[in-house]
């Protein structure tokens, strides 16, 4: 097995659905705050919704990747969940939440969210800006335990705490690590920003997987196996890399302002170019 496997961006299954589906208007086409022509472009890095691949179906104990960016005054409608950890991670502008368990509010760049789905919610996002986009990447772990109380909860994004450095953001509610964030399963969740030729490293132990989003600008990844064998991709945005241990990683930024984040968890060998 390749301890770094490319997920180019052309890989991954882009969705721009129906103005309608969760209660949005029609596009706006006359809005010139609008980066896109439709109100959602939506990257999914694994199967999910209208793209459908049993091949692709997890990394691991992550269920979803998606890269989401909705428009301004357009959103997600009241939904529900169950038995699934989600983390949302903001890249730019304000996402608002509110659910049916009472929590409301807004989050910016950097920001970090999770709700433990467990025994159900219905909750709802929305960009409420007049003129700005937002772009977020969600994720969705399968949980350690099914039907679990919920719990939802955030941290407020700390520029100087990624900056050219990892920002250890989520851990498992098992472990001793003390982050932000604390969820049902065994997951570790990392993200960077780093200036122009700097770089951080990481070892990913034996019995470890990671993948590797490039959120921003362009990086190389460099890792080095246990029998000192070197291998390296370059990500630009919207690419990822599949990572697997043991394995000394290095991550250099190739461009100023490059945004990295990095999820690992316990090795099934799971791999969509398995």
């Amino acid at each position: 097995m390749e301890a770094i496997r490319k997920v180019d961006q052309s890989m991954l299954f882009v969705s721009e659905p129906n103005p309608f589906m969760f209660g949005n208007r029609n596009n706006d086409s006359s809005n010139p705050t609008w980066t896109n022509k439709n109100w959602l472009k939506s990257r999914f890095h694994f199967s999910f919704a209208e793209y459908h691949n049993r091949r692709n179906s997890h990394f691991g104990k992550m269920r979803v990747m998606n890269d989401d960016l909705v428009q301004p005054k357009r959103g997600f409608g009241a939904h529900p969940h169950a038995n699934m950890e989600i983390v949302t991670y903001v890249v730019r502008g304000k996402l608002s939440h509110s659910d049916d368990q009472g929590n409301a509010e807004s989050l910016g760049r950097h920001c970090t969210q999770f709700m433990s789905a467990g025994r159900g919610v219905v909750h709802s996002e929305f960009n409420a800006s007049e003129d700005e986009p937002v772009r977020f990447i969600q994720m969705w772990f399968n949980p350690r335990k099914m039907n679990m109380p919920t719990r939802y909860g955030s941290t407020q994004g700390d520029p100087g705490a990624l900056q050219n450095q990892w920002q250890h953001l989520v851990s498992d509610d098992d472990s001793s690590f003390r982050t932000p964030v604390k969820i049902g399963q065994d997951i570790n969740l990392y993200v960077t920003v780093l200036d122009e030729n700097k770089e951080v490293d990481f070892h990913l132990r034996d019995d470890r997987q990671a993948y590797l989003l490039c959120i921003e600008g362009t990086v190389t990844v460099s890792g080095i196996d246990a029998d000192e064998e070197l291998t390296t991709a370059e990500l630009t945005q919207h690419d990822a890399s599949e990572l697997f241990g043991d394995l000394h990683i290095s991550v250099r930024a190739e461009a100023p302002g490059s945004h990295v984040l990095l999820v690992e968890m316990k090795k099934d060998g799971s791999s969509r170019f398995a």
